[in-house]
């Protein structure tokens, strides 16, 4: 799949919750978009010389145009956050591997999202066909972003930190209060949460795909600051080692170590 940077156009942004945007893109590569894929986006400032890596949250081919939905994380994506309609954005994409969506047909599966590790979970779920398709989705607190979404997509099960939305703790909490049983993982979201997914996918015998995101600078290889041991050695390193943005940011779970 071809990798193009290009001037893409801003189609409309809103804020989502404190801190939290959503950017539709007008965008040749729409079309070639996968789930759990990234695009790089780069800062008008010449100083800033790296992009940002950023979840595509949703595609539509028709219209052409991606959805990322983002948090406000330094400099580069406060500039995002004030961009408008019509104005150009640069961007390169679409980068990373997804989510293989072909594992979950005839099967009962979770798709797990935490915090910013929410947003690449949609575009997912939209495109999941299986036997049982069951959402949870962590938040810190009541601002639920892209709820109405995921309720349009699937089952949707929610966990707050504070309580104030479903089932107070975090999504294995979740899984625990309402009993419920996969067949297939996919999850997105902060080391932790990840950790615990992983663990509890290999104690139950669970296929389970992670995308290690989060840790991502760059996005295009160039900083090295993703890189995550693996269990395999890399065939022209020859070390443990798999750089996120280069060999993922998508990877079965035994095959990494977090």
């Amino acid at each position: 799949m071809a990798q193009k940077k290009e001037t893409a156009v801003v189609y409309s942004q809103e804020e989502l919750a404190p801190g939290i945007f959503s950017m539709w893109i007008v965008t040749d590569i729409a079309d070639e978009a996968r789930p759990g894929q990234f695009i790089s986006v780069y800062s008008q400032d010449g100083s800033r010389l790296l992009p940002r890596p950023i979840s595509i949250c949703e595609a539509d081919p028709d219209e052409g145009r991606l959805r990322i939905v983002y948090r406000i994380a330094g400099k580069g994506t406060d500039e995002f956050s004030k961009y408008v309609s019509g104005d150009p954005i640069d961007i390169m994409g679409p980068l990373g591997n997804g989510f293989p969506v072909e594992k979950a047909e005839g099967k009962k599966v979770f798709l797990m999202g935490g915090g910013i590790g929410v947003p690449p979970i949609l575009e997912l779920a939209k495109q999941m066909k299986c036997e049982k398709k069951q959402i949870i989705a962590g938040y810190r607190d009541c601002h639920t972003f892209l709820r109405e979404e995921f309720e349009a997509a699937g089952t949707l099960y929610i966990a707050t930190e504070d309580g104030s939305v479903g089932t107070k703790g975090n999504v294995m909490d979740a899984i625990r209060e309402n009993a419920l049983e996969a067949d297939v993982i996919y999850a997105c979201g902060p080391t932790p949460m990840l950790r615990a997914i992983k663990k509890y996918a290999e104690e139950n015998g669970i296929e389970c795909y992670i995308s290690l995101e989060e840790r991502m600078a760059c996005g295009i290889g160039a900083c090295l600051a993703c890189v995550c041991k693996s269990r395999e050695k890399d065939a022209h390193s020859n070390v443990n080692n798999k750089r996120i943005c280069k060999d993922g940011p998508v990877f079965l779970s035994t095959e990494v170590e977090i």
